[in-house]
């Protein structure tokens, strides 16, 4: 699936004509058995990540680098499947390994901002896909390659911002949008790591929600300083942003962190400075995943710790079905889609 250009679904372009593409020095060459959905999928298409305003002109800009992005673009950050072709200097054993690729490509880390795949550098929107041999991790689980890859981009992300902010046994963490990908993984992960975690759901989705792991579960309609009270968490972790962000600075206690890393019901937000800097507070924007980051989550994944959440899987010629279904938000887990045979 071709992104040709930043704008609506038609700039998703079906192609069956697209040559398979090579596997470079370092690199290996994966099948892709399936892909998963993200917002970031949703934002590199529409130019979101360009930080301007509508009535700025078109967006020329809006990849996670901040860079003009090269079309046409095979996007597609979640990949899980098999190494096919090796390039060289890449040891002839991982040849056929089941393997989960990190989304942050780490291995091509330099000095200005990560690349993404799928933003980047050409993603698992497709049959096959060339990525850098040492983000290609192998994967041994009986899980289906549908759902893991229901993993690499939410739950490293999740697990990203634990671990930036530091969460640990007996901290109470706030988590917001609960119901969705980057959310529900958050709400495992912490409580794997002892934590006692609070659910921020949709009230229409929260039975759904009740076996996520969650301590508690409030709803966004909930009055979080009264259901709550004030100086009452050691953790917000929130990739919703938008107006609910103001009270969540009351709601820590002095000292306390809060990790971002998405604001899908809004970018811009008002921050009062002194509860800022009269709390102590620490503020974490968390995008770039540290090394040996998803080496811990695969393991996470093989001993069966966390489980993967499927709402719903397409063909990939199917994507901007799955992308309209994604922006509705009335499903609880993740989006994946399958790649024709």
């Amino acid at each position: 699936m071709w992104l040709t250009g930043h704008g609506g679904y038609d700039r998703l372009a079906w192609r069956t004509d697209v040559p398979t593409p090579r596997a470079g020095p370092g690199e290996v060459l994966i099948r892709v058995g399936a892909a998963g959905l993200n917002n970031t999928d949703i934002n590199t298409r529409i130019g979101w990540y360009a930080q301007q305003g509508d009535d700025q002109g078109p967006v020329t800009d809006g990849a996670w680098a901040g860079d003009a992005m090269a079309f046409p673009r095979i996007q597609g950050a979640d990949v899980c499947g098999r190494i096919v072709a090796l390039g060289t200097g890449v040891a002839a054993s991982r040849l056929g390994q089941r393997v989960l690729v990190q989304s942050c490509l780490v291995s091509l880390r330099g000095d200005g901002p990560d690349i993404w795949l799928g933003s980047e550098r050409d993603g698992g929107f497709a049959q096959y896909v060339a990525v850098p041999a040492a983000d290609a991790h192998v994967i041994d689980s009986p899980l289906s390659d549908v759902e893991l890859a229901s993993f690499p981009c939410s739950y490293g992300t999740a697990e990203n911002l634990l671990t930036r902010s530091g969460v640990a046994s007996g901290d109470r963490v706030l988590v917001t949008g609960a119901t969705g990908g980057l959310g529900s993984a958050a709400v495992q992960l912490a409580a794997r790591r002892g934590a006692e975690v609070i659910a921020v759901v949709s009230a229409d989705k929260r039975d759904a929600c009740a076996d996520l792991g969650a301590a508690r579960l409030v709803t966004r309609d909930d009055d979080l300083r009264t259901v709550l009270g004030e100086n009452t968490l050691d953790v917000v972790i929130d990739g919703v942003g938008g107006p609910g962000f103001t009270g969540l600075p009351d709601l820590l206690k002095p000292r306390g962190r809060y990790a971002v890393s998405g604001a899908v019901a809004g970018a811009m937000v008002r921050l009062d400075l002194r509860k800022l800097y009269l709390k102590d507070l620490t503020f974490f924007g968390c995008t770039a995943q540290e090394s040996g980051m998803f080496q811990a989550l695969i393991g996470h994944i093989a001993r069966g710790e966390v489980r993967p959440r499927v709402a719903a899987v397409f063909p990939l010629q199917d994507l901007v079905a799955a992308q309209e279904m994604f922006l509705a938000r009335r499903h609880v887990g993740k989006l994946v889609v399958v790649p024709p045979a």
